[in-house]
């Protein structure tokens, strides 16, 4: 989305103006003409087949339900917002390609402080130092624009590589879980907690735009 038209939505809908750049990366709130860009992302894979990283085996659905089922996500996520409840999804770009997304996610933001955090990328990407950037842009976005006090997330407990992104950002343990990761199929999940003085942060500092827009949107501020 460029030039006039994307600036007058931007207007409208303050979200389509954000983002946020680090070295390697762009993230920006997904807009529907970055849609084909992530239904390409997606259907090149972004895990082994044999094993579920995701609460919910969305990436288990047939070819065509995932596809349908991932943009009416999107599209649901825009019509949920609220100050009260939230969830934006960064679309991640890497050399002008989407490569993966970025969820940053807060209820009662005004009150609570907290935010989570979820993510995927494609195996292409994987093993790149990627997905700790990506993930070190909407913590910073979140501690340092947003004014979020503390930052959750999860994994299953034998995924080592999201777990290693965590410990390396200076999140804790927090508990574990039970979840059913696909039908039948039991699994524990490891809790994570990030207080936003524990926070490593990266050498960079992301640069971020379009953040006065959607604060009230966002914190109700």
């Amino acid at each position: 989305m460029t030039g006039t038209a994307g600036t007058r939505l931007a207007e409208f809908w303050p979200l389509f103006g954000l983002s946020i750049r680090t070295p390697r990366l762009i993230l920006t709130p997904v807009r529907d003409d970055q849609l084909p860009g992530l239904v390409d992302a997606i259907l090149a894979g972004v895990h082994d087949r044999s094993v579920m990283p995701f609460g919910v085996p969305w990436t288990d659905a047939p070819r065509d339900i995932l596809i349908r089922g991932s943009l009416k996500y999107q599209w649901s996520l825009r019509a949920a917002l609220s100050p009260e409840d939230w969830t934006i999804s960064f679309a991640v770009q890497h050399e002008g390609r989407i490569i993966g997304v970025q969820d940053l996610s807060a209820r009662s933001f005004a009150l609570l402080r907290r935010v989570s955090t979820g993510s995927w990328l494609t195996l292409e990407a994987q093993g790149r130092g990627l997905g700790k950037e990506m993930r070190s842009a909407v913590l910073s976005f979140a501690f340092d624009h947003l004014g979020a006090h503390s930052a959750v997330s999860d994994a299953a407990v034998w995924n080592a590589a999201s777990l290693g992104v965590s410990a390396a950002l200076g999140y804790q343990p927090n508990g574990t879980t039970l979840a059913e990761a696909r039908p039948g199929e039991v699994r524990e999940q490891q809790q994570l907690l990030l207080a936003r003085e524990d926070f490593r942060r990266p050498e960079w500092t992301a640069a971020v735009e379009g953040v006065e827009a959607v604060q009230p949107i966002l914190a109700g501020a």
